[in-house]
């Protein structure tokens, strides 16, 4: 007698999704093939909590990602590595078999599989649009993608071009190319291709006008680093004949940008030193800080000794 889970899995390798009732398999003519329907290069749904609305129910936005694979050829009933069933004594047996065909990648059920951008571009978004909701929390803002393509990966450390629109479906409707930075896929010494400078764009919105960060330049940095940010001062000073003086002082203050990790997220290996982790708890979250200062003195227009510190270093922090 057969395992009725076992004809329900092999049911499912051989035509997709299917419904098992009352000890009889009927497939559900409404559902496509999963792999047949996976585009090479497209934006898929990809659903977010964002919070409740005002009536307290709960939101959730399909905000999409892209998908960079996809199948070349349908997996059906022909596929070479279903034909040996009849060499099995049972359709448990063939099942064991494949357990671990199917697991893994490189599985002659996955040989179709394929990268669907050419070598050195990925799938990314073409556009993507800002969301404003109206939470129970408050107003939050959300990026949807909208689309994507295979566009190039450049192997350097660049500013590349990033397109979002704000406030779509509205009179206020402009699209800013905010930028962002490659990402290498190959990075010495552990460093990353991360903003380094940033500059400022104005766009109408219903309440006037809003500023919107956009990115300039990108080098290679460590993921806590130090990027310069300058401020102005109104001086006092006096010049060689006494007399008082008002000028503008500049301080570049910096600040500091990047993500840390603090700790091992293994709790429990194989043995010492070994590469093995038997047991995995969640990565801690570090704080990338200020670690040493400079310091600036001058008198204000009040005439007061006014102190300004300025950021000379960062470094992660737990």
């Amino acid at each position: 007698m057969q395992d009725p889970l076992a004809v329900v899995f092999l049911a499912w390798l051989l035509h997709g999704p299917v419904s098992a009732s009352a000890g009889a398999i009927s497939r559900e003519s409404e559902q496509k093939n999963l792999f047949a329907e996976r585009s090479c290069c497209g934006r898929q749904s990809y659903f977010l909590h964002v919070g409740h609305d005002v009536s307290g129910s709960p939101v959730s936005v399909d905000v999409g990602k892209c998908s960079s694979n996809c199948l070349s050829q349908r997996i059906s009933s022909h596929h070479p590595g279903l034909l040996g069933l009849s060499r099995h004594s049972s359709m448990l047996d063939f099942l064991k078999t494949k357990k671990l065909q199917v697991r893994r990648p490189d599985s002659p059920l996955w040989a179709g599989a394929e990268r669907s951008c050419s070598p050195g571009s990925c799938c990314e978004p073409t556009r993507v649009h800002v969301e404003q909701l109206l939470l129970f929390e408050g107003v939050r803002e959300v990026e949807v993608i909208e689309g994507c393509q295979c566009s190039t990966c450049p192997e350097e450390c660049l500013r590349l071009p990033a397109l979002k629109t704000f406030f779509p479906d509205s009179p206020w409707e402009v699209t800013v190319d905010v930028g962002k930075c490659s990402d290498p896929a190959y990075s010495a010494d552990g460093l990353s291709c991360l903003p380094t400078k940033f500059n400022t764009a104005l766009v109408k919105n219903p309440s006037g006008r809003e500023v919107v960060r956009t990115l300039e330049n990108c080098e290679m940095k460590e993921k806590c680093y130090r990027v310069s940010q300058v401020e102005y001062y109104y001086e006092i000073v006096h010049n060689s004949a006494g007399h008082r003086e008002e000028r503008l002082k500049e301080i570049d203050v910096g600040r500091c940008l990047g993500s840390c990790s603090a700790g091992d997220p293994c709790l429990l290996r194989e043995s010492q030193g070994g590469e093995k982790c038997l047991v995995r708890g969640e990565a801690t979250s570090g704080r990338c800080a200020p670690r040493r200062y400079d310091v600036h003195t001058f008198r204000s227009r009040r005439d007061r000794v006014r102190t300004i510190l300025a950021i000379r270093q960062c470094k992660c922090r737990g």
